[in-house]
């Protein structure tokens, strides 16, 4: 029944909002109504907000033990209801069921118990007295902290905003995506069950109002935003207009994924089909710049076409075990893709794919391009979409100069059968995240985000504990 509440869960209520303003939400793969979601306005924000101040410093003072062992509970509680957040985000986005249940969900639940892991080791420092003086340094928790998530692999970003924030003592706002809400929704209830205290854990349903809400309020204290760049710029400007509260951006990504001659080929054509295809490419990492060294290339490419051929037929319905490419998110995402495919027509030669596939739902077929300009929007543009821009190169130094080509940073991906070239292209790749011989995959000790316009800050790891504590320098006088 949760599915279908149009509420926000504030103060540890489900309340339902006072605002007229609802979003639609359509299955991708029947383009059915699935339900609607209440979209909070300034009465739910200013709210919530007020519950997460009242709870910050009764939680902040809470024994890390405890606000562990509550992280943990939610995990297990998460991980208990597998099957019920499963069909939320095959109904919300159209996400492969096995995608889902096998990924998306478990590595959600793992996320909340490695913060768990980290609430009793949050450590202060010393340094050797100078004269008199003896200073030391503790980590306090920020405050109220907000997040806003995408629609792409919804729970799982939530997880990496929410749970080091509690571990870390801070009190936490998290507002839905409106394209795909009803997992989150689902986690709202779970946050009651697991026995948060009210005020620690605030979930909110909302558009892109509603986000604004939040990068502005003079009593929010960091945010942290997952999605577009120009949605990024959006909460810096609010942000900085506002308290000057803190941000962590996780923007979009136009990733490079490099193919040398010595590279393991069956590797690199797995990782630049199946890997690439991963969430219908509805991912920020995913590797939509492709280049093969001209040696191997001819070769390359014919064994890439009878892979994306071959993924085709694993297109349809998101329930099906068979399926491991779903719809597109929406409609809107849906004509965004066949767009760039339509542009991409003229400004480079279509390979396979380029079409609508079948008259209902939002699915696009897997395609590829070859040899777009350097300036073509195909080849610069994010599209978060099965949209494949393939180029060549002759040298390493040719190679490292295309992968950088791009005002993104997040991520790329070196193919290759030299460890000491691996190496070295890795560290001259301006990106955030490097994966060798396979497509790099988020770890939770691992720090993830970006270089340049692909964001600021870092989630998961140490890091992103850190992102949610700040330092006081403290100076004790010894002098008697």
């Amino acid at each position: 029944m949760y599915l279908f509440l149009d509420v926000a869960n504030v103060h540890d209520q489900f309340v339902e909002g006072s605002s007229s303003a609802t979003y639609e939400v359509f299955n991708p793969a029947t383009d059915e109504s699935v339900g609607k979601i209440n979209c909070a306005r300034e009465t739910e924000v200013d709210a919530a907000v007020a519950a997460a101040r009242a709870a910050f410093e009764p939680w902040a003072a809470t024994p890390a033990a405890k606000r562990a062992a509550l992280l943990n509970k939610f995990a297990d509680l998460i991980d208990a209801n597998n099957a019920e957040l499963v069909k939320a985000e095959v109904k919300a986005m159209g996400q492969p069921a096995t995608v889902a249940g096998g990924f998306i969900v478990p590595a959600t639940a793992q996320t909340f118990r490695y913060y768990a892991g980290w609430a009793d080791k949050i450590e202060g420092q010393a340094f050797p007295a100078e004269g008199d003086r003896l200073n030391i340094v503790q980590y306090e928790p920020i405050g109220v902290c907000a997040g806003i998530g995408p629609w792409n692999v919804t729970i799982s970003t939530l997880s990496w905003k929410v749970a080091p924030a509690l571990a870390a003592g801070n009190t936490v706002l998290y507002k839905t995506s409106e394209k795909s809400p009803f997992s989150v929704l689902v986690l709202a209830r779970l946050v009651k069950e697991a026995g948060f205290p009210a005020g620690v854990f605030n979930i909110i349903s909302g558009d892109g109002v509603t986000g604004a809400l939040l990068a502005s309020h003079m009593d929010i204290d960091k945010i942290s935003f997952t999605g577009s760049g120009p949605s990024g710029r959006k909460i810096i400007d609010a942000a900085a207009k506002s308290n000057m509260k803190k941000v962590t951006l996780e923007l979009g990504g136009k990733s490079p994924s490099l193919v040398f001659e010595d590279a393991d080929i069956e590797s690199a054509l797995t990782g630049n089909s199946q890997g690439f295809l991963f969430n219908s490419s509805q991912v920020c990492i995913a590797a939509s710049r492709l280049f093969v060294q001209k040696s191997i290339a001819d070769k390359f490419i014919d064994g890439l076409k009878a892979r994306f051929q071959s993924l085709d037929g694993a297109v349809g319905d998101p329930n099906s075990p068979n399926t491991f490419i779903g719809p597109l998110a929406d409609k809107a995402q849906l004509e965004r893709v066949l767009g760039y495919i339509e542009t991409g027509k003229s400004e480079a030669k279509l390979l396979v794919g380029g079409e609508r596939k079948g008259d209902k739902g939002s699915f696009v077929q897997p395609t590829i391009f070859l040899n777009p300009a350097r300036d073509a929007r195909i080849y610069k543009e994010e599209i978060f979409g099965p949209v494949l821009s393939v180029l060549t190169f002759e040298t390493e130094e040719e190679a490292v100069k295309l992968a950088n080509d791009t005002s993104y940073g997040l991520s790329a991906t070196v193919y290759t059968g030299n460890t000491a070239r691996a190496i070295r292209v890795a560290s001259k790749i301006k990106a955030g995240t490097v994966g060798v011989n396979a497509p790099f995959l988020p770890s939770m000790g691992s720090p993830f985000g970006g270089y340049k316009q692909s964001g600021s800050g870092r989630e998961l790891g140490k890091e992103g504990l850190m992102a949610y504590l700040q330092a006081k320098s403290i100076s004790i006088s010894l002098a008697g």
